[in-house]
């Protein structure tokens, strides 16, 4: 358990391997397990990451308006510190993007590059629905109304991932030509989503409403290398909001892909063939 700025216990997770450093900055509750190929021992990373605040065993915070990206930051710190990393590789998913570009410009010494996958740097509300025609008025709105839902929907997930097809066949034929041809079967998606299923799903709910809160940032003055990974059959962002932020980070490159949110699962080779393209492994002692 690793102890963050306010006092919070955070349990901390790290594959211990050895190599580049590698911070992890989740999906809101997901486990290590949603990077098959990076928290490999031997991908020639050490893997470091974290489960936010009260999920998969980290303490709720005293304060309970603690739960803001800014504290979610500061937990990502109190992780590198704990495991003797004075600067990492970044990688964030969904909400993790948030994290990402918040600690690469609190703390840009820490941070060596920045793989932004399947999300945007703050705004989160605002660009849901996006591929599904919600006008972007209207889309913070029905996002706050569809978190009401999750106390109710979020326990059947593990249902619903057992009767999923493979990913392949939920994307039309043209869509699985080229590189989504690797895209995996969801066996590992399953695992995901049961350990989803035990999320208290009220406190999952809080957490949720406020990453709302978090409003876009400016990455115009980041200047360490970052890719962004897009889905462009991802519901939860909207890939032209991607788009814009990979344009307003200078030297930014973008790669879009035939997948959806869960694009970790879906393209894992891909995932650690963007990693080692920004930071290749090399053994550190």
């Amino acid at each position: 358990m690793v102890s963050s700025a306010d006092g919070t216990g955070i349990r901390a997770w790290c594959n211990d391997g050895v190599g580049t450093p590698v911070l992890v900055c989740n999906g809101l509750g997901a486990p290590p397990a949603a990077w098959p190929r990076i928290i490999a021992r031997d991908s020639g990373y050490r893997v470091v990451t974290w489960y936010q605040r009260g999920l998969g065993g980290s303490q709720r915070p005293a304060d309970r308006s603690r739960v803001r990206i800014e504290d979610h930051t500061d937990d990502a710190r109190a992780v590198l510190d704990a495991f003797e990393m004075p600067s990492a590789t970044v990688m964030g998913w969904s909400l993790g993007v948030n994290v990402a570009f918040e600690l690469a410009l609190e703390d840009p010494a820490r941070v060596r590059a920045v793989l932004a996958v399947a999300g945007v740097p703050g705004g989160s509300y605002s660009s849901l629905f996006g591929t599904l025609g919600v006008p972007r008025r209207l889309r913070a709105p029905m996002g706050r109304l569809s978190s009401r839902l999750l106390p109710v929907v979020g326990p059947l997930l593990p249902l619903v991932a057992a009767s999923l097809p493979p990913w392949y066949d939920l994307l039309s034929p043209a869509a699985v030509r080229g590189p989504t041809q690797e895209a995996v079967h969801p066996g590992p998606l399953r695992a995901v989503l049961h350990e989803f299923s035990r999320h208290d799903w009220a406190w999952f709910r809080y957490l949720a409403d406020a990453v709302a809160q978090h409003a876009p940032l400016d990455v115009s003055t980041v200047r360490c290398p970052v890719t962004f990974l897009a889905g462009r059959y991802d519901s939860l962002v909207d890939i032209a909001d991607v788009r814009a932020a990979a344009r307003s980070v200078p030297g930014a490159r973008l790669r879009e892909m035939a997948g959806t949110h869960f694009l970790p699962l879906q393209y894992p080779q891909v995932m650690i063939e963007e990693l080692r393209r920004l930071a290749p492994p090399r053994a550190e002692h």
